[in-house]
């Protein structure tokens, strides 16, 4: 059962920015598609950024590019998501999660990610 850790969450001024870190329990992530997904109270989880096993490829909803990136280290067993020029509507608990399959990277449904941290909160003050 691989385990997910979120950290770097918190509390920024609108147009500031936060790095969040995810942490896996092993390395067997590192053939894994990674992502972020965030959720706001009465919305649906939205798939924030996704990444491939090999950082070769990437996805990220339309409200945050050129905003937002997402990395990976496998050699540390890492993901990251560097959040730039943050807006209030940005505001939500953020979740890293993964999943085996090669394309879920890219897959906005929820319940195709197997794998899911606690989360971590965000919250952006104008």
């Amino acid at each position: 059962q691989v385990q997910l850790d979120e950290s770097g969450g918190g509390l920024v001024q609108v147009g500031g920015s936060l790095r969040l870190s995810c942490a896996a329990s092993e390395g067997t992530v590192n053939t894994f598609s990674m992502g972020w997904f965030r959720q706001v109270p009465g919305k649906e989880r939205e798939l924030v950024a996704g990444i491939r096993w090999s950082g070769s490829n990437t996805y990220y909803l339309d409200s945050v590019k050129g905003r937002f990136t997402i990395s990976r280290d496998n050699a540390k067993n890492m993901a990251y998501l560097q959040m730039n020029s943050l807006k209030p509507e940005d505001t939500a608990v953020y979740y890293c999660t993964s999943d085996p399959l090669l394309t879920t990277y890219y897959n906005t449904d929820r319940t195709s990610w197997r794998y899911w941290g606690q989360g971590t909160q965000v919250t952006v003050s104008s």
